[in-house]
Formats: structure tokens, sequence, C-alpha cells
């Protein structure tokens, strides 16, 4: 810093400051991002309980699915389409079989055939394991 002249020394106070203009701008941009997507989540966690209230459905597992993905016409797989998780049947306690392409808050790999689990009486979607002690049989 010594031997550069005051002219030089403001053009780097200028891009200094125009630098730390610029970190405030992403440092704000930043902290807006993140309220919303804090503010996603929350709608998100009320949705959730909102859809595990009681009375729940007692259904179970009849069978687990891995489907593959669709071939088009030309021979392309559609990789946006290739599921995450494994298509589940499962047999509720109202005699309905009903098939479920997206499990819900269970994850499949924790699902094996004959498990009780929880189902939203409305949507089907799988909300919880369920011990044995809700067996009626």
């Amino acid at each position: 810093v010594a031997h550069l002249t005051n002219e030089e020394i403001r053009n780097r106070i200028k891009m200094f400051e125009a630098n730390m203009k610029q970190y405030k701008l992403e440092t704000s941009k930043i902290t807006h991002d993140s309220k919303k997507v804090d503010e996603a989540l929350k709608d998100n966690r009320t949705k959730i309980k909102q859809n595990k209230q009681l009375p729940w459905l007692v259904s179970n597992v009849v069978e687990i699915l891995d489907i593959e993905p669709e071939v088009d016409a030309d021979g392309q797989m559609d990789l946006e389409e290739k599921p995450e998780d494994k298509c589940i049947v499962v047999k509720t306690s109202t005699r309905n079989t009903i098939f479920l392409p997206v499990p819900g808050l269970v994850d499949s790999a924790e699902l094996r055939p004959g498990e009780l689990v929880g189902v939203n009486k409305d949507s089907y979607i799988l909300l919880e394991k369920l011990p044995a002690e809700y067996d009626s049989r």
C-alpha cells in the first residue's frame, strides 16, 4: 500500500466498496430466500399435521411394486418420470384395494407385504406404520 499513489488507493477503495455492496445484496437475497423456504416448510408442516389427524384407516400392505419408466415412441426414456420410491398396493379395512403411486410419509424401503399401516381416509396416503396391536383379527 505504501508504494501506491493516492489515485490507485481511491480506486481500490471504490472497488472494495462495490464488492461490499454486492455482498450485501447477495446476503439480503439469501436471507429473503431463506425466509421463503422457512415459510414453505412451516406451511408444509401444518398440512402434514392436518392430514395426520385421526381417524385413520387401518390398511395392510399387499404389494410393493417397482415400476419401470415408460419408453417413448422414439425409444427415449423420460428421466423426470422415473419414480424415486416404489409404488404400493394396500387393502383397507373397508375392503378397498388401493394402488398408491406415491406412498406418502412412510419410506417404502421400511415396508413389507402384510404390515399394518395407517392411511388418510380421503387420500389414502400412507401416514405411519402401525404396530400389530391395531390388527382387529
